[in-house]
């Protein structure tokens, strides 16, 4: 069992306090592996087996739980009196209007409350609203790479090790598994799952067909910039016409699921967020290969999307950064400012490199710039850009 430390850390820092902590993400990301984590660490602070209850809504042994009314009585048949109890719901979602069983729980002096679920539908509309101020949202995402590493401690070939985090894929589950058709039929359990259940039956949309060409458009599409009019018109002129609107529709679903992820753009210079342009990432590369082949190896916006989920997960904003005519990769924004990253498979060749530093050389703040490329090379710095290899910058 991989262990998630910074997720650990997060759950730790907000224990015992009046808050509902929410663990989103992903379905398979590791949510429940997570939650187990923390049980254990509890139980080595002192925290008795009885003061913990731990519902899984997926599991079976807990089908008769459908109503709030059903769960909020099951939980509290197991409290324990006169001392803080600990209750984690799994995929909570899955009991309409578990928003009152919720709100109930919260409400008792005796009880820490975690939740989970995948699908960002559990801090929407009347649940939010319901509990505005009184959660906090832990984002949790598949294996970053140094989490995949420390699953092979013997072998210290990163980059075989990167090649098989891009194809095998970044969820835990896949790590169990040796066959390729295996990994395959996981990777295609969880991308129905996420189709069907997360959003075809939660947003009631009446194509599926069309979704679907969406996802391949956005999965093909990883690292450019996109509009919804500009999907709408390349799925039209491909003969699947599709109105603007409804791929505002499909985007927002998706997201909503975590299976992709949309950067905004930035203009550096101007330091204003912009209305018009995005790219959008998605939440495992094994996933895209699933569904659009291993021949799709465009093995630099592949890397950009690793380092984006990267930033992420080390708590940044991620914005794409405009400066005047040029594109910076990244904007990483948090409390301390504003960091610059331009991500290249390779800049060995001098053109490359020059095309690859201009945009940063043009930012005239003195904000931290770094350029990550698969070149393995001594740490190498231009006019205070920082070039790093970008195994080494993700195993940090």
């Amino acid at each position: 069992m991989i262990e998630r430390r910074e997720y650990l850390e997060d759950l730790m820092h907000f224990k015992d306090k009046s808050i509902i902590k929410v663990v989103a993400g992903i379905r398979r990301c590791g949510k429940s592996t997570l939650f187990e984590l923390y049980q254990q660490e509890l139980k080595k602070q002192g925290i008795r087996e009885g003061q913990v209850t731990a519902i899984n809504l997926e599991d079976g042994e807990f089908r008769k739980l459908r109503e709030p009314e059903q769960l909020y009585e099951h939980v509290c048949e197991k409290l324990s009196a006169d001392v803080m109890n600990y209750v984690f719901l799994d995929e909570v979602q899955q009991i309409p209007d578990f928003q009152k069983a919720v709100d109930w729980l919260y409400v008792k002096k005796n009880v820490d409350l975690y939740i989970t679920g995948s699908n960002a539908f559990l801090l929407s509309g009347e649940l939010a609203t319901l509990l505005s101020g009184r959660y906090v949202e832990i984002k949790m995402l598949p294996l970053s790479f140094k989490e995949y590493v420390s699953a092979f401690p013997d072998n210290q070939n990163t980059s075989m090790l990167y090649m098989n985090y891009l194809l095998n894929s970044s969820f835990p589950g896949t790590l169990e598994l040796t066959r390729k058709k295996d990994i395959r039929a996981y990777l295609e359990g969880i991308y129905n799952t996420i189709l069907m259940k997360d959003i075809v039956t939660r947003k009631k949309i009446s194509d599926p067909a069309m979704l679907e060409c969406v996802i391949e458009f956005l999965f093909d599409n990883i690292g450019n910039l996109c509009s919804t009019t500009k999907i709408a018109n390349s799925m039209t002129s491909a003969g699947k016409k599709i109105s603007v609107p409804t791929v505002e529709s499909y985007l927002g679903a998706l997201r909503d699921s975590f299976i992709i992820y949309k950067a905004h753009r930035y203009d550096v210079k101007g330091k204003q967020y912009l209305s018009t342009g995005a790219k959008y990432y998605v939440a495992d590369i094994g996933l895209r290969y699933f569904l659009l082949g291993t021949k799709q190896t465009d093995m630099g916006h592949i890397l950009e999307n690793i380092v984006y989920l990267e930033l992420l997960r080390r708590g940044y904003e991620v914005y794409v950064g405009k400066v005047g005519d040029a594109e910076v990769d990244f904007v990483a924004v948090n409390e301390e400012g504003e960091e610059y990253y331009q991500v290249s498979q390779t800049v060995m060749d001098e053109s490359s490199l020059k095309r690859e530093l201009a945009p940063l050389e043009s930012i005239h703040d003195h904000n931290p710039k770094y350029l990550l490329t698969m070149d393995f090379l001594p740490l190498t710095s231009y006019n205070g850009i920082k070039q790093m290899n970008v195994l080494e910058w993700l195993l940090k």
